[in-house]
């Protein structure tokens, strides 16, 4: 029995739930929730799932007081709850860990674990060394007893800040781990290991499995099924803003799952379809950045997709973002083509060929704030400006409206702000400009993170589609199966070195993940020569 389920000795009663959702209403320039009602219990793990836009941020983001609902009610245990903003929410015992990091980067990572909460001498000075300790402590108990908590969280991986956010909600109320557990009454964790690795959601499970025990209600949001099936006690699916269905975790098939989310028959996952593969597109050459990109070379050819694997902290992100100098690399050459691009800064790697979508999209990829018409032009404004002096407004509509019909990018207009779309169809923004510059390169990084099945479906389509128009594409995920299923070749990375490349037919998981691990075992040394298997 599961400690959702578990009531009073003698009692066959469902417990009385911790929280109470009832007949909540937002919209935006669609609607964002209907009519949603929601039990939560303590002690239980509740996950909700549902397709991009589904309503799941939405409603978590009302739960801890960051958006007000247009109608409805809620009660926490048995009271009146409608916490107007993030600190009346915590004050009721209600933390959320939000998909996009809200970390401050030039403060310390103590600072934003305990920000607004920070310790205090007798004349309201900071006490430094108490702030230190507990950070220390807090770090520690996620896992990052490595981590300096003095340096800028802005200095930190994102998985790392990832982390950092997790432990800062178990910190809310307290200057101590535990005593944070004792305050908190429902946690919110939308989205909390897309950045993380094997290891490191294992410490999260953890954690979780020790509020479940302390009677905190946690409400788990995520696309990935297996960890929901693993972790969660019930699962609602949402649809559209609507609640559709919810039950027991162990009695819900994931097809089952899948096919509530979408309102249709399960989809069929995408497979590898062959190309015509042509010549080298990309080589890169002897490419190093410090000890995150060390002595790299490979090539990409025209019509393949090249995935790069490998462990977090592992170069992948730092060697696409080299290659496309947005951190100029130390030494090494890049080719697009024949043609060696000699690069300052990414814009000349854009006049070459070269586009990149980044690991983060709302820090490095999108104008959250403007709208998909200008997201999607922003890459090719020569397309729809006049003599190269000002930008053709009507050319500019006209061309985005063609490329979001393309990519079915779903919006009330292309004037809405971009940053208010659902994760996948921001990432089909992105992919729309670099479609309509046309370059011969796309450097991708994590195409899906953060985006429900169906829309990955779309994402592995547009990734195929652009390969086979003669681009080569490269793909970086922390999802193995993901680019196993996508991709020609993978190209390993273990320590800053690319290790092994691995022709289609050629790979395991076992042998790609030895492969990851070897610059750390020492069990190969020398990286192959590009294209190499």
């Amino acid at each position: 029995m599961s400690p959702a389920d578990r009531t009073a000795p003698g009692s066959d009663l469902v417990p009385a739930p911790l929280l109470q959702v009832r007949g909540l209403n937002k919209r935006y320039a669609v609607p964002a929730l209907i009519d949603f009602d929601l039990d939560l219990r303590a002690g239980e793990v509740h996950a909700l799932v549902g397709a991009n836009g589904a309503g799941k941020s939405t409603l978590a983001r009302i739960i801890a007081g960051l958006t007000r609902p247009d109608s409805g009610e809620m009660r926490l245990a048995g009271a009146a709850f409608a916490p107007e903003t993030k600190v009346q929410a915590e004050r009721a015992g209600v933390h959320i860990v939000q998909q996009e990091l809200t970390l401050l980067p030039t403060l310390s990572v103590a600072e934003n674990l305990f920000l607004n909460r920070l310790p205090r001498r007798r004349l309201g000075f900071i006490d430094y060394g108490q702030l230190h300790r507990d950070a220390t402590a807090a770090l520690a108990a996620v896992g990052l007893e490595g981590i300096d908590p003095r340096v800028p969280a802005g200095e930190l991986g994102i998985g790392h800040r990832q982390l950092v956010a997790v432990a800062s909600a178990f910190a809310m109320n307290g200057r101590t781990m535990a005593s944070a557990r004792q305050a908190t009454r429902v946690l919110i964790l939308d989205e909390p290991t897309a950045a993380l690795t094997d290891a490191e959601i294992e410490i999260l499970f953890a954690h979780v499995d020790r509020l479940r025990r302390e009677a905190v209600a946690i409400v788990y949001v995520s696309h990935r099924m297996d960890e929901i099936r693993r972790i969660a006690d019930r699962i609602s699916v949402l649809r559209d803003g609507r609640l559709v269905e919810t039950g027991a975790a162990a009695e819900m098939p994931v097809d089952r799952a899948i096919q509530l989310m979408v309102g249709q028959d399960t989809l069929d996952a995408e497979h590898h379809r062959p190309r015509q593969i042509g010549g080298p597109v990309l080589r890169v050459e002897h490419l190093s950045r410090g000890t995150a990109v060390r002595d790299v070379s490979l090539e990409a050819r025209g019509g393949e997709i090249l995935g790069v694997a490998g462990l977090v902290g592992s170069g992948r992100t730092e060697l696409l973002r080299a290659i496309f100098a947005a951190d100029r690399p130390e030494s090494g050459r890049v080719f697009v083509g024949d043609a060696a691009v000699v690069a300052e800064q990414p814009r000349d790697c854009v006049r070459a060929g070269i586009g990149l979508i980044p690991e983060d999209r709302q820090q490095h990829g999108l104008l959250a704030t403007q709208p998909v018409r200008i997201n999607i032009t922003l890459a090719h404004l020569e397309a729809v400006t006049r003599q190269g002096l000002w930008i053709d407004r009507l050319e500019e509509r006209e061309t985005a409206a063609r490329m979001q019909a393309l990519l079915d990018i779903r919006c009330a207009s292309i004037e809405q702000p971009i940053g208010e779309l659902s994760g996948g169809n921001q990432q089909k923004g992105l992919i729309a400009r670099w479609m309509l510059r046309d370059c011969r390169v796309l450097l991708v990084d994590e195409p899906t993170r953060g985006i429900d099945v169906r829309a990955k479906q779309t994402v592995y389509r547009l990734l195929h589609d652009l390969a086979a128009g003669g681009r080569a594409v490269v793909v970086v995920s922390s999802e193995l199966q993901e680019l196993l299923a996508i991709c020609d070749r993978i190209a390993v990375m273990s320590a800053g070195r690319l290790v092994r490349t691995f022709e289609r037919g050629d790979w395991s998981q076992d042998r790609i993940l030895a492969a990851a691990f070897s610059e750390h075992t020492g069990s190969l040394r020398t990286p192959p020569r590009p294209g190499a298997a």
